[in-house]
Parts: structure tokens; sequence; C-alpha cells
């Protein structure tokens, strides 16, 4: 057996052992069919108020501006739907964020990964990313063969639905590298197009995430614009419409990870409890969660504008 091939076989051993979903390989090179892409999404100003995303350009696109040496992107996956979900008729939370925050909670297993394959196979030079970087995740992933990018930008495998995360390893390893998904299994579907009540969706694969809820509820910092009153379903903290009609997420099953188990009382508190939250009861229940992102002020800033509907 060839070394590429024993250290990709080791690699994907060890990601399924930490618990990852699926664990792909691509070679670290120049994403020369995105570069375009980003180019027209930026320029269309599809990105909001999210000025983040225009800088890095070059690195968006080639890992090895971010790893010195990078020769392999290492794309893995991981559960995140949960056993039971919030009371109907309550303000709502994306299902991301029921436990703590993924950020931590996976970069720590990525972390674990790289130092296993140090101690097995040696000295590498590499870096995790947990959505914290310039990196095109969906696309690495793509191309590692874990699955296709749906209409609504996300990306959906065959057997888990779309409810993961995705997180990668880039490192100055040669490997094995993985077929990359080609074919488009969403065909003629247009569910999450027209389930999105702020029409974020829009044809060829791109979010317009400026009128995307996530991006209103979460990424804007200024008020939520008045235009979108009625069309909020909702949603105080990112959204899952999308997710929820898609017909591949009737495969999605309940996670096993205890970290991402809701806390008390996400799951029972109605309307009026949402409209009641104190800054106490708020830093209580999101201690180590991704909701802390938007602040106190932010969550109720956004439950304000539910409630005046």
């Amino acid at each position: 057996m060839k070394k590429t091939q024993q250290y990709s076989s080791l690699i994907k051993k060890h990601a399924s052992r930490l618990g990852f979903l699926a664990c792909g390989i691509a070679k670290a090179d120049f994403l020369e069919e995105e570069a375009p892409r980003l180019e027209n999404w930026l320029q269309n100003n599809y990105h909001g108020k999210m000025q983040y995303m225009e800088n890095h350009f070059d690195k968006r696109l080639d890992p090895r501006l971010l790893v010195e040496g990078a020769k392999s992107v290492i794309s893995l996956s991981y559960n995140y739907f949960p056993e039971e979900e919030q009371q109907v008729g309550s303000y709502k939370l994306a299902k991301y964020a029921y436990g703590e925050d993924y950020h931590h909670v996976i970069k720590n297993k990525l972390f674990e990964l790289l130092e296993c394959l140090r101690e097995e196979i040696g000295e590498i030079n590499g870096r995790c990313f947990v959505d914290s970087a310039p990196v095109l995740e969906r696309a690495w992933a793509e191309k590692a063969g874990l699955g296709w990018n749906g209409k609504h930008t996300l990306l959906i495998q065959k057997k888990q639905g779309s409810f993961f995360f995705l997180a990668e390893l880039i490192i100055d390893l040669e490997l094995e590298y993985d077929q990359p998904f080609t074919t488009d299994h969403c065909g003629k579907c247009t569910r999450c197009i027209d389930a999105c009540p702020t029409d974020a969706i829009l044809p060829n694969n791109t979010l317009d995430a400026s009128k995307c809820i996530s991006y209103l509820t979460i990424e804007l910092r200024d008020n939520i614009p008045s235009g979108f009153k009625d069309k909020m379903e909702d949603w105080m903290f990112g959204c899952d419409i999308c997710q929820d009609v898609c017909p591949w997420n009737r495969f999605s099953e309940p996670h096993n990870e205890p970290l991402f188990n809701p806390k008390d009382p996400i799951l029972t508190m109605d309307k009026r409890d949402w409209q009641e939250l104190t800054e106490e009861t708020f830093r209580k229940v999101f201690k180590k969660s991704a909701v802390k992102r938007t602040k106190f002020a932010g969550l109720t800033r956004n439950i304000s504008f539910l409630k005046e509907k």
C-alpha cells in the first residue's frame, strides 16, 4: 500500500472515531472555478454588510496562502440534527444553536485529529478551520467528494441531508485524493426557493445573504429593515426553513454529541418567556453558546422586531 493511501486511511479512521459523519480529501490548489463566482457575488453586494467577506480574496481561493507548503485539504462533516425541537408557536432558534458553540466543540476534535496524525506519521504543519477563517468550505467539501451544493447553497449528503457542520484540516502532507462530487441530485426540485419567505435564494445556486433571515438576525448590526416585518416567520436567531423543506433531510438522524443537546429551558420557553428574557437568564441559558454572537441586545432586538408585527 502506498504511503499516501495508508495515511488517508488513517485520517479517515481517526475522523470516524472522533464522531465525524464523513471525511474526504482534496489536493490543496487554487479554486479556479470559484474565483469568478465569488467576485460576482461580492460585486452584487449579496454579502450585505459583512465587509469581512471582501477581505483576503486570494486566501479564500488558495489554501496554500493559509498554510505554508499546504498539499491537502481534509474536509469533514459533523451532525447536529436534534432529537427534540422547540415547542410549536414559540420564537425560533436555528437547530445548530441549541447546544454549545460548535466552533469550540469541533475545533477541539480537529486538534485531537491533528495530534493523532503527528504521533503516528511525524511532524506535520497544518491548521484547523471551523467557519472561522477565509476558507470556502462548501467548495472544498464538494471537491473532497462529501456531497453537492444544493439550490440553497448548503452542502447535501445523500444519506445524511444537510444538518451538519463543515470543518477543514489543511496540512502539508501529500495524500490520496477523493473524487470530486459532480452530480447535482436536486434535479427540478425548488422547495427551498419556494419556501424562503424573504426571496433570498436566487437561481443558479446563489444566495442573496442580505435578505437571508440568518443574516438579518445574526450578522446585521443595524436595525432590521421594516420591509421584512411580515417575513421573518418568528425566527429570532438563524433560520432552518430551506433545510426543513428539503426532501433529502428525511434521512437526517439525531446526533449523538452531548454538547449539542439543548440547554434548559430552550425547548419549553414560549413567546411570553422570550419577551421577558433578562440579561441574567440570557447569560445562563446561552453560556458557551453560538447565540452569544448576537449578544443580549441583538437577541432582544430580534424579539422586539417579531413582536411588533
